[in-house]
């Protein structure tokens, strides 16, 4: 079982961002891309479109919860940015893990 690192520097989501596959929904964006440690890193991203802080917490809450669910199917060797959309807060978790699961599946990370 590989660990599972949350990203925290600023140059690891730029490069990710510059250097990733991006993949869309309606609810939120994914970006992947390989790395060389075995672990699998990721991040969340909400930025101030989505509304106030309470609006922005909700939408990390629900995306980690979603990801938590899904992190044992994971190939390890991926690092993984979830970008909140406007629509994050006001949908319940279960649809985010649909859109998730969609995403990371075209994107070959998914068991």
């Amino acid at each position: 079982m590989s660990e599972i690192i949350t990203l925290t520097r600023n140059n690891d989501f730029r490069r990710l961002y510059a250097k990733g596959k991006s993949f869309a929904s309606g609810v939120i964006v994914t970006y992947v891309m390989k790395n060389r440690t075995g672990n699998i890193r990721f991040g969340i991203t909400t930025s101030k479109k989505i509304g106030k802080a309470v609006l922005r917490n909700r939408s990390r809450r629900i995306i980690r919860e979603a990801f938590r669910s899904i992190s044992a199917d994971l190939k390890p060797g991926y690092d993984l940015v979830f970008v909140a959309r406007g629509k994050t807060p006001y949908v319940k978790s279960c649809d985010v893990l649909r859109s998730m699961k969609k995403e990371l599946k075209e994107a070959g990370v998914l068991n």
